[in-house]
């Protein structure tokens, strides 16, 4: 009996021991970060990272500025907005490639978006494109306000669906001097006619489902969401498309951050599905990169708000060689190719 009850008792501590030590690898990194070679100490003399929080609209935004090694704010330094994708957080592949181009002497900043991560707003999760825009447009306020930033050079870099509001913002924002996005993503068009036009025949559904949604929201009832059924690996491997499969793993095992998630308020469907990030695309007319990976299933919207970029003379769409849209978010090879063509195009344009 009493060598069942000792069995028993460690059993349990190695259970409590192995729930610790999954903690501790989810917590591991101060700063939260979870992409490969993040800062873990602010050194002397090296890329630095500054947790900071500002108010954009009465509403507390959380935020992350990265500064270039040995730092100094009597100098004037070239800054770059990141917009991270949907779902996304500041700590994923906004914060990993905020940090790269810190590493090439940017002052750089990526915030989580309001109602989202660590951010302030409710009800949570609200994905309104206006706000998403708007995001972007209170980080621009911001770090243009940060010592040592040269506020005539501000650039922005907008991935997935962070690339499809940077478009929009930039369409108006001439603070941006330069434009780039990577695996654009254009939210508006996919919540309508679903990815790849998988959606067509349910859009008035949708629509419905969407409007019944606010209708609760407005009479007190409690907030319905899109996208909060958590997939299993199985599922994910059955899916067709190689970004929401791929996109299961990166957000939910390998890159699995506690303020990331896919759900997002059903109501905000009423202005997501009357958006189309390509719309207007005329009035950019800073230099504008697009980036996306030459196996991406993703490319069609790339491609699709390229062409529609008639009104700046430098404008141009780099494929990156082998990468699927969710690789570009961090495969090493993928990634050196982005930061590469990120240096060239706003070195010579910013």
């Amino acid at each position: 009996m009493k060598k069942h009850i000792l069995k028993r008792i460690i059993m349990s501590l190695l259970t409590l021991s192995g729930l610790t030590a999954s903690a501790q690898t989810q917590l591991q990194n101060p700063f939260g970060l979870v992409y490969q070679n993040a800062i873990v100490q602010n050194m002397p003399g090296q890329v630095n990272i500054h947790p900071v929080t500002y108010q954009l609209n009465g509403l507390s935004i959380s935020a992350n500025v990265y500064t270039p090694a040995r730092y100094d704010t009597a100098t004037r330094y070239p800054a770059v907005v990141v917009a991270h994708p949907n779902g996304g957080v500041k700590e994923q592949v906004a914060g990993l490639y905020a940090q790269r181009l810190a590493e090439l002497g940017y002052i750089t900043i990526a915030a989580d978006a309001a109602y989202q991560g660590a951010s302030g707003g409710t009800p949570r999760n609200v994905d309104k494109p206006a706000f998403r825009i708007e995001d972007i447009r209170g980080m621009a306020d911001f770090i243009s306000q940060y010592a040592g930033v040269d506020p005539s050079k501000l650039g922005l870099l907008g991935i997935c669906g962070g690339g499809g509001y940077a478009l929009a913002a930039a369409q108006t924002d001439k603070r941006f001097k330069v434009v780039a996005t990577l695996s654009m993503f254009n939210s508006g068009i996919v919540r309508k006619n679903g990815f790849m036009n998988s959606g067509l025949s349910t859009i008035q559904q949708r629509i419905q489902q969407a409007s019944a949604a606010r209708a609760q929201e407005a009479a007190g009832g409690p907030v319905l969401y899109a996208n909060e059924t958590k997939t299993t690996d199985a599922q994910a491997d059955k899916m067709p498309f190689d970004l929401y499969r791929e996109g299961h793993y990166y957000y939910n095992k390998t890159h699995a951050h506690p303020n990331s998630t896919f759900r997002y308020t059903l109501s905000s469907l009423l202005d997501l599905m009357e958006f189309d990030a390509a719309a207007n695309m005329d009035l950019i007319n800073q230099p504008l990169l697009m980036m996306a990976g030459s196996k991406s299933d993703s490319y069609y919207m790339t491609d699709n708000a390229f062409a529609q970029a008639t009104g700046t003379s430098v404008k141009e769409l780099f494929l990156i060689p082998g990468a699927t849209h969710i690789q570009t978010y961090y495969v090493p090879e993928y990634v050196d190719k982005a930061l590469e063509k990120l240096q060239e195009f706003y070195k010579k344009h910013l």
